[in-house]
């Protein structure tokens, strides 16, 4: 069964300003396409210029504004904090942070150096922290905010393919309660969404094999496999002011796999 578009309609999203980290594609791509049919002005980053071209165009073929972009690389924290500035000059104080950049590339313990795991914390877990510290600002001004990280189930299953990724994405509830109590006084919530398997189309074409198969219908409890969409869901709602007493939780997308 393929997951529906995003049927709920907050209005307390139209016009909001949102920046998400790694929009280009995946379950980012759907997230910047929720958010900008919700009405909200919305702007992202992402390495893979072509898939972020495709899809600016994509959704301004389909009427929709387009929103702002950049090609950025979060391993570079001067330059993931110069294009959030830039972002915001153009649009204004973000109400909004996604952080959802990531890679769960394989790798084993043993083939681990201090310079990949360097280069991995780099990029899973770092540039949310450094988005954090840069948009924190600018929603103070604005007397809130919603900061959405997005985590993994990978760790919590003990899926043992990415030991440093699952150190990254374990940290990210950490960093979650860390900060809810400090930006709590000034209004801004955050939570983590915790994926589960999401059928984006790496996943498909890298991973989902006749035994990947066999693992979702054995470990979820809802037959359906996971989409973007539903992921881009559960972030709608959470940035949204229907979930305006919701902060310093894990809010897990997964059909009840964990």
């Amino acid at each position: 069964m393929t997951a529906p578009a995003v049927a709920a309609s907050y209005p307390s999203l139209q016009g909001r300003r949102v920046f998400i980290t790694g929009g280009g594609s995946g379950i980012g791509e759907s997230i910047v396409e929720a958010f900008v049919r919700q009405g909200a002005q919305v702007a992202f980053i992402d390495v893979d210029e072509a898939a972020s071209a495709a899809l600016v165009a994509r959704l301004a073929a389909a009427g929709l504004p387009p929103p702002w972009w950049r090609r950025c690389d979060v391993r570079d924290v001067a330059a993931l904090q110069a294009c959030m500035s830039e972002a915001a000059a153009a649009l204004g104080d973000f109400q909004v942070l996604v952080n959802n950049v990531a890679s769960d590339e394989r790798h084993t313990l043993e083939s681990v150096t201090p310079e990949f795991w360097d280069e991995r914390m780099a990029v899973n877990q770092r540039p949310a922290f450094f988005a954090i510290q840069a948009v924190v600002p600018g929603m103070r001004r604005l007397g809130g905010g919603s900061v959405v990280n997005l985590g993994s189930i990978g760790w919590q299953i003990k899926e043992g393919a990415y030991p440093c990724y699952a150190v990254a994405k374990s940290s990210v509830n950490g960093l979650t309660r860390g900060l809810a109590r400090p930006l709590g006084a000034d209004g801004i919530r955050i939570n983590t969404v915790t994926p589960g398997w999401v059928m984006t189309e790496r996943q498909v074409r890298l991973w989902l094999t006749p035994e990947g198969e066999q693992a979702i219908a054995q470990n979820q409890c809802l037959p359906q496999k996971l989409q973007p969409q539903d992921i881009a869901a559960m972030v709608l709602f959470l940035a949204s002011d229907d979930a305006r007493m919701c902060t310093a939780q894990e809010f897990t997308v997964d059909g009840g796999w964990s």
